[in-house]
């Protein structure tokens, strides 16, 4: 492989994943995504105490992410060879725990909010 490029990385995903687990993943975190800037426009502010529950989640989401990929490769913690192998499961581990907080930062304000309670 001599150019990593947007398809490469695609072709790679779907792969390890699979296909339809792969884009049932990507849409998933589509509409999390837009569900957060709705919540974000909306409350025209950021909670800080659902901001903090959020931070809360953070290894969780961390450690379920690194165990995922591990289970979806079959892979485990031996199987790390290098520097690059570490730097990557701990790019999944940080995305895994900002995912984590985004997903409770928007479920708590779009679904354990009574209605028309104000943000904190």
């Amino acid at each position: 492989m001599k150019e990593l490029t947007f398809s490469t990385l695609i072709a790679v995903f779907e792969e390890i994943f699979g296909p339809t687990l792969f884009w049932v993943m990507v849409i998933v975190a589509a509409v999390i995504t837009l569900a957060y800037f709705y919540v974000l426009i909306r409350d025209r502010a950021v909670s800080w105490r659902k901001f903090l529950r959020a931070q809360l989640s953070m290894p969780f989401g961390a450690v379920f992410a690194v165990l995922f990929v591990q289970k979806m490769t079959h892979s485990g913690f031996s199987d790390i060879g290098g520097p690059i192998d570490l730097i990557i499961l701990l790019g999944i581990a940080v995305m895994g725990a900002v995912g984590a907080a985004i997903l409770v930062y928007t479920f708590g304000a779009l679904f354990l909010q009574k209605p028309g309670q104000r943000s904190e």
